[in-house]
């Protein structure tokens, strides 16, 4: 099985993080309202950001490390994928 931490840029342009097994499913449970409260007030949400994880472990532990991260970090992370770095996306 698959893990990813991702970023997605809310309607309002908030970052919400989380991580899953299914980016695209997740993202479209957000679209429905039916993923985190956060994400259901700020729909739509594009996912901007995705990073493979060896495992759940693994995968929830960067997403509190992200979480962390200022805004300006998190941009970071996702101009550095952009440019190829991290090209899990």
């Amino acid at each position: 099985m698959n893990f990813y931490c991702y970023i997605l840029e809310c309607a309002d342009g908030t970052f919400y993080t989380g991580w899953t097994t299914d980016p695209k499913r997740r993202v479209a449970q957000h679209n429905r309202g039916a993923g985190a409260k956060y994400t259901g007030a700020r729909r739509p949400v594009k996912l901007i950001y995705l990073e493979a994880q060896p495992g759940r472990a693994a995968a929830m532990k960067r997403e509190l490390a992200i979480k962390k991260m200022s805004r300006a970090q998190k941009r970071l992370l996702i101009v550095n994928q952009k440019k190829g770095t991290n090209s899990d996306l």
